[in-house]
């Protein structure tokens, strides 16, 4: 058959990274320290402690913790870390900050532990587009980690990929 048609992405080497792959599964939640504060704004240290001993902790069970504070209170360092001692025996992972800082810690543990050896003298793309959110550190990051073993890095699909780099 002259005219068939041949799909050539298929029959190259060409690898594909997808990143949402990657992504850990679970709950996250935010947990606003200002509901434990006088008025919001002032962290009166015996009260807080006793609102924390009365909290639910078990809200969070199994989710990953973004603590936050949605005001412009200033929260000693020691507070964060008491919620840290309630929290560990239920969370997967507790973290001061939003959600999306939550999210890039874990894409930073999970790309620094991908295994890329399978990507060696590989021309590879890493995936664009995805449906869960994936932190654009993470392109970052996986960009860097796979520059040192691959042939070549692009991003996109196949079909219309965006050269990044080249080994020379």
């Amino acid at each position: 058959m002259e005219n068939e048609i041949v799909n050539r992405v298929s029959q190259s080497k060409l690898m594909t990274l997808d990143l949402e792959e990657y992504y850990p599964e679970g709950k996250r939640e935010v947990l606003d320290v200002s509901s434990w504060l006088y008025k919001g704004l002032i962290l009166k240290e015996k009260e807080f402690r006793a609102s924390l001993d009365t909290y639910n902790w078990e809200n969070y069970k199994d989710a990953y913790v973004a603590v936050t504070c949605s005001t412009d209170a200033i929260i000693p360092g020691w507070a964060y870390m008491l919620i840290a001692t309630k929290l560990e025996p239920y969370v997967k992972m507790v973290f001061n900050g939003n959600l999306n800082e939550l999210d890039t810690v874990l894409y930073k543990t999970i790309i620094s532990n991908l295994d890329v050896t399978p990507y060696k003298d590989a021309p590879v793309i890493i995936k664009g587009c995805s449906n869960k959110p994936v932190p654009t550190n993470a392109y970052l990051w996986a960009t860097l980690k796979l520059q040192k073993v691959a042939k070549s890095v692009m991003y996109g699909e196949a079909c219309s990929s965006v050269p990044l780099f080249k080994k020379k």
